[in-house]
């Protein structure tokens, strides 16, 4: 066991001590942590039309987990790492082992906060569209003919996102990416 630790990058060990500890807010974060990176190793599947960012800082300290730039539009993607729960997703709201959640509202929020600072910068209106990605949940269910999210297993997000109709020229792409990825776009939201 010691032989493994040390084999370890000093992150996966806090992340290791972070599963076990007694304090909450240290184990929901390390879940979180978990859930974004399997999203983003799923999002580099998308492919070299796509511009992937990720945990884009806002200068008051919160971040975008993921930020997916391509033909099919911007979508502000947020990880929930629900494991093993079952996830139901109607008109609304998004329920966890029938907890209600305020997923929904949050990534309407931030998607309109990215809108609005993407088009100030770029010139040009930049509709983003939210999105979830649901990380090792045992049962996801969308009840929803026309969701304002796009609520995903993270499995499937990469197919979803490639399969959507093209909305955005590669111009437009290039320009896109090239605003977000500058740290000064984000300092004031």
């Amino acid at each position: 066991m010691l032989k493994k630790l040390a084999e370890l990058e000093p992150n996966s060990v806090k992340r290791l001590f972070a599963r076990w500890s007694r304090n909450e807010d240290l184990r929901s974060w390390t879940s979180g942590l978990i859930g974004e990176r399997i999203t983003g190793r799923r999002l580099a599947r998308l492919g070299p039309q796509w511009k992937v960012l990720h945990a884009v800082q806002w200068a008051s300290g919160s971040d975008v987990d993921h930020l997916a730039v391509g033909p099919a539009g911007v979508f502000a993607i947020n990880s929930k790492r629900h494991k093993g729960k079952t996830v139901w997703y109607g008109d609304r709201a998004i329920t966890v082992n029938r907890a209600p959640t305020r997923h929904i509202a949050i990534s309407l929020s931030e998607a309109q906060r990215i809108a609005r600072v993407l088009t100030r910068h770029c010139g040009f209106s930049v509709p983003v569209k939210p999105a979830i990605a649901v990380v090792q949940a045992a049962k996801l269910t969308v009840k929803n003919a026309a969701p304002p999210v796009l609520v995903v297993d993270a499995e499937e997000l990469a197919r979803r996102l490639v399969g959507m109709s093209p909305v955005l020229s590669s111009d437009q792409v290039a320009r896109i990416y090239e605003v977000a990825r500058n740290a000064r776009t984000w300092e004031r939201g």
